[in-house]
């Protein structure tokens, strides 16, 4: 099987999102999130109770609640880099065209190494959509749509000593990781999904618009006042509510501001 892309889970600048070009940041900055220490400080969102942002048009939140009070989400924004970085001798580029050049535009989203967004990936269902993000970039923003086309199972790159994403202390009868497959297909524990390109958007809608919606809606009300971009900004894999997906979506209709 050829190799797959890499990504690497990476911990932000702030909590804005303000990503510099590949080129820029020191190389301590480019680490996996998930060291012990990282993943001790997490708090789960699975126990968490997420606020609901406020539509400002006629559309209701989609978002689910399952018994016990968790949230089911139906829409999602991944991100991986576009440009090229190499790390432990691998090159964990990974943008939109790739995909699109993967056989029928389907591949692994692997490489998770990141508690909550390993359990968001666990969270996904066949026939969802994801935003694909482009991350740690010269203009990082969201640059077209795929489609969740296998569930989580685990993530096998956890268990290759030569993969710049193996993790010693996950074990095979025991594993850690999962990944999806997109089309989106996902993976076993290390979980990965597989996922699919549905397409390109209309136009590229730029971090730098989206904070802008973002502070508006924060100090006015809209559905952008919570989204994950900007609250939870160092998880590659986040969740997003209807309202969120449906006014991103509307943005490559308008010109930009």
């Amino acid at each position: 099987m050829p190799p797959k892309r890499k990504r690497v889970e990476r911990a932000a600048k702030s909590n804005t999102e303000q990503e510099e070009p590949a080129a820029k940041p020191a190389k301590k900055e480019r680490r996996p999130d998930d060291s012990p220490e990282d993943a001790a400080k997490e708090t789960s969102l699975r126990s968490r109770k997420k606020p609901v942002a406020q539509s400002s048009g006629k559309k209701t939140d989609k978002s689910k609640e399952a018994p016990g009070g968790k949230v089911l989400h139906s829409y999602w924004l991944m991100k991986s880099e576009p440009e090229s970085r190499i790390e432990n001798g691998v090159d964990v580029k990974f943008g939109i065209e790739d995909l699109k050049a993967q056989p029928e535009q389907t591949g692994c989203w692997d490489g998770v190494r990141n508690y909550q967004a390993r359990n968001f990936m666990r969270d996904m269902k066949v026939g969802q959509l994801a935003f694909f993000y482009h991350s740690n970039c010269k203009e990082p923003g969201i640059a077209g749509l795929m489609k969740i086309v296998r569930e989580a199972y685990v993530d096998h790159t956890q268990f290759d000593k030569n993969d710049v994403h193996y993790d010693r202390s996950s074990k095979e009868d025991n594993p850690k990781w999962s990944m999806v497959f997109l089309q989106l297909k996902s993976c076993s524990v290390l979980l990965q999904v597989d996922v699919q390109f549905v397409r390109m958007m209309e136009r590229f809608i730029p971090l730098a618009e989206l904070k802008q919606h973002h502070l508006e809606h924060k100090s006015k009300g809209g559905p952008l006042k919570h989204m994950a971009l900007f609250t939870r900004a160092r998880l590659s894999v986040q969740p997003l509510t209807r309202d969120e997906f449906d006014f991103v979506l509307s943005l490559e209709d308008k010109k930009p501001v």
